[in-house]
């Protein structure tokens, strides 16, 4: 079996690390931006809005939510990693990015009672309807 080669090295090989270099040839505020936002999915039943904001591998401990002036915001601020003396990364693919999404709340979401639990990857975050956005079904007699 003959395999193509460029300068002794597989070509698959040569042609990976071109594309690699390129890549990590970009400025660092494009490559990092926030143009990365974890998907959210948005539900509504009678009683309340359900949003589900995909983030695995994170730590609760470092998700911000606030709701100010009709926005909620949800936020992960990336924390510093320690360097250690005893071994160097020669490569860093994953990692995990800072974010922040907003969302207008409406009126008739009841924020004082507004929960949030993180599970198996996913941010969940309850927002209750207030009494009055409730739908409320009324049967009416036929006469």
């Amino acid at each position: 079996m003959t395999l193509v080669k460029f300068n002794n090295r597989p070509v698959n090989r040569v042609f990976n690390s071109v594309f690699d270099d390129l890549l990590n040839q970009f400025p660092t505020t494009w490559k990092d931006s926030s143009l990365h936002n974890p998907p959210v999915n948005i539900h509504e039943t009678s009683d309340a809005y359900h949003v589900e904001l995909s983030a695995p591998g994170l730590k609760k401990e470092d998700f911000q939510v606030k709701v100010e002036d009709g926005l909620l915001t949800i936020g992960y601020e990336q924390k510093e990693e320690t360097k250690s003396e005893e071994y160097k990364t020669v490569r860093r693919e994953f990692s995990q990015r800072s974010f922040k999404r907003s969302f207008t709340v409406e009126d008739q979401v009841n924020v004082d009672n507004i929960e949030a639990k993180y599970e198996q990857g996913v941010l969940k975050l309850r927002l209750p309807k207030k009494e009055q956005a409730k739908p409320t079904v009324k049967q009416i007699n036929i006469q």
